[in-house]
């Protein structure tokens, strides 16, 4: 997760799409030009480790402006761990 807000960051479109699912996967990433991000706090985690191969990741993202709060899903795919979706939960 804190690999994928960092590309959000910096704008790195490949690293984003290289860490998303097939199945889910986007033909490019639109980036904002006026969004800049200012911090990433982990909220919750389920599941997610050695031994799993889905889990969750709660996590608010501030940007100027205001925050993104969301709950994105992970799976693995040949043996790395890529982002699914999300749903954005009530606050």
């Amino acid at each position: 997760m804190r690999s994928r807000y960092s590309a959000f960051v910096k704008r790195d479109e490949a690293y984003l799409l290289r860490t998303w699912h097939p199945r889910t996967r986007p033909a490019r990433v639109d980036f904002d030009p006026g969004m800049r991000w200012t911090g990433l706090e982990i909220l919750e985690t389920t599941d997610g480790t050695a031994f799993h191969t889905t889990g969750t990741v709660t996590f608010r993202a501030s940007f100027k402006g205001g925050s993104l709060l969301e709950r994105s899903r992970f799976e693995r795919v040949d043996g790395a761990w890529v982002y699914v979706d999300g749903d954005f939960p009530a606050a």
